[in-house]
């Protein structure tokens, strides 16, 4: 039987859903396209912002009723209960994805509609997954963590998700070798709040980071996300280490300071300024890429200037630029002055332009420079891949996928 997987959202689902699929081969089931006529369709949904729900209804509408067994499951599931799920066959939460293919076995046995969301997802442990390969793919993800504890007052994501909770460390070791082993270059850590890792066990993200580290063969290792303050002085000291990736995404959220209080985040701006100050003494020409929000409530005109100013001193790789979405149940949902949509969009236009700005300026700093790129796609005469610093070539050359080679960078490689 053929079954099409479609995944919405974060780099965590994106492994959540690889691990499905390979449940589904291990049972001998054949994976497909989603676009193609399927036997089974798997819906893997995102709700951080009004736009992924959207996108998760429209997925969810163009298979309902389908001659099929169709399996919801994911945050949108965990944030819209009482949605109408009618003509879906299995739903389920951000728990018991592992057990998705025994549930869709027994609809086709008994015929009948499954819903398996737990009453609280603050109580449940970590769903234990690995993997050994990564289909169609030339670096792997492995999830370390889920949860998250932070309540920054615009996010859904602690109450679909739940607590903070780890995957024991010799899971994560064991895993991430068998992946090296299978050949795979680059290793990716994720999670949901990925520096958090080992807050339930005791020990610290740093010290994972150590022994991943010494694992032999790895040649990459990239960190998905990572928060500002999570940085301590063991992930200083390995920071120099050359198969540690040299490219951090560090969420900013805003370079506002009373924007920063309303956020809930947990520093400054000053703060957040001699962190990475202290990082580039350790790595000059490292990419910094973020997360900015605008149009939160009560975002003046200065606050978003303020925003804007920040963000150029900073001089950021790359701006992931979200205008804010309102999410019934967290705090900000219920703050005064909510910004109207035109603002929003004004708003996020301009942060944009910046960003690009940001991003050819670091791109073009290293034109006549030797970087090494993981080839991830070969097409016609050109190999696309990115460098450790996560600049993406297209290099007028066959080469071979999967492996890294010494470039020297040329403009028209952007």
């Amino acid at each position: 039987m053929k079954v099409g997987i479609y995944t919405l959202g974060c780099k965590v689902n994106t492994y959540e859903s690889e691990y499905i699929s390979s449940l589904f081969r291990n049972r001998g089931y054949t994976i497909t396209s989603f676009d193609d006529d399927c036997d089974v369709y798997v819906i893997n949904t995102c709700t951080v912002t009004n736009n992924s729900d959207k996108k998760d209804k429209k997925i969810i509408n163009h298979v309902r009723n389908k001659d099929a067994c169709v399996v919801v499951c994911g945050c949108f599931v965990e944030s819209h209960k009482d949605y109408n799920f009618d003509g879906i066959d299995i739903v389920v939460g951000n728990h018991n994805k592992s057990n998705i293919v025994d549930l869709v076995e027994d609809y086709f046995i008994n015929k009948k509609q499954i819903k398996l969301i737990d009453n609280n997802i603050m109580k449940v442990g970590f769903e234990d997954m690995a993997i050994t390969t990564f289909e169609s793919r030339t670096r792997a993800f492995v999830k370390i963590q889920d949860g998250c504890e932070n309540y920054c007052s615009y996010c859904i994501i602690p109450f679909v998700r739940g607590r903070c909770r780890s995957k024991e460390k010799n899971k994560v070791i064991e895993e991430i070798t068998s992946l090296v082993n299978n050949g795979y270059k680059e290793i990716v850590l994720t999670g949901i709040h990925t520096g958090n890792y080992g807050s339930d066990l005791g020990i610290k993200f740093s010290s994972l980071l150590r022994e991943i580290l010494d694992i032999s063969n790895l040649e990459r290792l990239r960190i998905s996300s990572i928060e500002i303050t999570e940085l301590d002085e063991e992930f200083f000291k390995l920071l120099s280490n050359p198969i540690l990736c040299n490219h951090l995404h560090i969420p900013l959220q805003n370079g506002s300071n009373r924007i920063l209080s309303l956020m809930n985040r947990k520093y400054t701006k000053e703060e957040f300024y001699k962190i990475v100050e202290r990082i580039r003494s350790i790595r000059d020409d490292i990419s910094l890429t973020t997360d900015v929000i605008v149009g939160f409530p009560g975002e003046t005109d200065e606050d978003f200037k303020e925003n804007i100013d920040f963000i150029k001193k900073i001089g950021f790789s790359k701006v992931h630029v979200f205008p804010y979405s309102k999410r019934n149940g967290t705090k900000a949902a219920r703050m005064d002055n909510q910004i109207d949509s035109n603002t929003k969009k004004k708003r996020t236009k301009e942060l944009l332009d910046v960003s690009l700005e940001l991003e050819n300026e670091y791109y073009n700093s290293f034109i006549g420079k030797n970087e090494k790129v993981l080839i991830e796609k070969v097409e016609d005469v050109y190999s696309y891949g990115h460098t450790t610093n996560y600049l993406y070539l297209k290099i007028p050359q066959k080469l071979k996928e999967n492996e890294i080679y010494d470039v020297n960078i040329s403009k028209d490689m952007f």
